[in-house]
């Protein structure tokens, strides 16, 4: 089966096409802006010489001229052009024509807006042919009648000076156009080549190097990035090293009872082993895979409980609930070393006993804390041994908190930090045990926002200990009546 990938985003690619498509749609609108700009001043020019022309012709009305003066004094006064040509046009107050081209359009001013000496111009077709048109009212004599005047002249010269002004105007953009793109071509290849750099670094480093990048000398763009990666990689080599500290310890902790194991298997083959000799080598190859298994069981738990991070899926729990099952199920092995297990404190569904948690290492962290305190508390079916679990609630600090209590010899003041740390036990204990019960509460309850405290649980001796853990807790919701 073909699988189909996403394509690559490139970011070269991505800021060239921010950076060019405004360009080449910007285009168009300059050259419409340039056309609208070129018709402007190509017509300036035009219009003040038909203006010209218009009052050269009025004041030749004015003077009262004959038509046939007229038209003598127009072909000495009108500029013509072989581009173009010139039209006249002559009308009386009744609007009957003394001179000129009869088929010219009239104004689109009424003879209401009849104003002396005052010049329109306005665009018109003759026969089908753009036009140009200036008109004005000049006095027929010296006090007579006002007559319309108008001259009029073809757009062929308009549109040859407003192309070539274009043309002026754009062709060097058809040059400029492909040079800024090219420019900005390799503007954007010389911006990247730091990266380019810090790419050929990292490849260059050898798989064990997890030394922090140096970003001095990356854009400043690119700088949290590469602080980004150096933080990655300090956590990664922290990590790491962790992991082969944690394996390092780990053997050594496997090694006793496997020794153990090998050790006891080869007294049972021996020749001549008596029945009790061999029952005694069985009981010991027991005992040894006993705690070989608890020691994985914890490892793998630690290894869980390190490995959830960030990925923690919380939900509603009832503490009182999750606690009081773990004493449950731990009742019979309490009875087994003749151990008082009790609890004391909330009930389940109580105010104050709600939390956002993760269930199984909520329950993992009390069996912990209650397996510890029944493997340290020494009893004798004489004289018990007391292990009291407790959860005190405080609802308006919305605080849980959690207390193991044991009745055995305690921990010394100068061990207690010392107790949280992997494969770390008490000395002068014959407790069985693999020093992880500790770490992985400890590693529960942070990822919960917990704290956890070890103190004496009396003033007398033996003082016992006390382990208490501080959870947040959801607020009481107020109940419907």
């Amino acid at each position: 089966m073909k699988i189909f990938q996403r394509e690559q985003y490139s970011l070269f690619g991505g800021i060239l096409d921010w950076m060019l498509t405004p360009l080449l749609l910007l285009w168009p609108v300059s050259l419409a802006l340039t056309w609208l700009v070129a018709q402007g001043l190509a017509n300036q020019p035009y219009d003040r010489a038909l203006e010209y022309d218009v009052r050269v012709l009025a004041k030749q009305v004015q003077q009262g001229q004959t038509k046939f003066s007229l038209a003598q004094a127009l072909s000495h006064n009108l500029r013509t052009s072989a581009a173009d040509s010139v039209h006249y046009q002559v009308l009386d107050p009744q609007g009957r024509l003394v001179a000129g081209e009869p088929d010219l359009p009239r104004p689109p001013w009424t003879d209401g807006e009849r104003r002396y000496g005052e010049v329109q111009l306005y665009d018109a077709e003759l026969r089908g042919v753009d036009m140009r048109l200036a008109a004005t009212w000049a006095p027929m004599g010296r006090e007579g009648p006002l007559a319309l005047v108008q001259v009029a002249e073809t757009r062929d010269q308009r549109s040859t000076l407003a192309t070539e002004i274009i043309r002026g105007v754009m062709l060097p953009q058809f040059v400029v156009l492909p040079l800024a793109v090219m420019l900005v071509w390799m503007a954007l290849a010389r911006g990247i080549t730091p990266l380019h750099r810090l790419e050929e670094r990292i490849r260059a480093r050898k798989p064990d190097d997890l030394s922090p990048l140096n970003f001095q000398d990356v854009p400043l763009e690119v700088a949290p990035l590469v602080n980004a990666v150096d933080d990655l990689l300090c956590r990664l080599n922290e990590s790491l090293a962790t992991q082969k500290r944690f394996l390092a310890d780990a053997a050594h902790q496997l090694k006793t009872p496997l020794a153990g194991l090998r050790m006891q298997a080869d007294l049972a083959q021996r020749e001549g082993t008596s029945t009790q000799e061999l029952k005694r080598s069985l009981q010991q190859i027991g005992r040894a895979s006993m705690r070989a298994s608890h020691t994985v069981n914890q490892l793998l738990a630690l290894a869980r409980v390190e490995g959830t991070g960030a990925a923690l899926i919380k939900q509603r729990c009832d503490l009182a609930r999750l606690v009081i099952d773990v004493v449950r199920d731990s009742v019979p092995r309490a009875l087994d070393k003749c151990v008082d297990l009790g609890y004391d404190g909330a009930e389940p569904g109580a105010p104050g006993v709600w939390m956002e948690g993760n269930p199984t290492l909520l329950t993992e962290l009390v069996r912990n804390l209650v397996d510890n305190a029944i493997n340290y508390t020494p009893s004798t079916p004489e004289q018990p041994g007391v292990v009291t679990v407790r959860l005190l609630t405080d609802t308006f600090g919305r605080v849980i908190l959690l207390q193991v209590e044991d009745t055995g010899p305690g921990v010394p003041e100068a061990e207690r930090a010392l107790v949280f740390q992997p494969f770390y036990r008490a000395l002068g204990t014959q407790a069985d045990g693999s020093g992880l019960g500790l770490p992985i509460v400890q590693e529960i309850a942070r990822q919960h926002g917990a704290q956890v405290y070890l103190e004496p649980a009396r003033a007398q001796s033996p003082p016992g200990a006390r382990f208490s853990v501080r959870f947040p807790a959801l607020p009481v919701q107020p109940s419907s009546r």
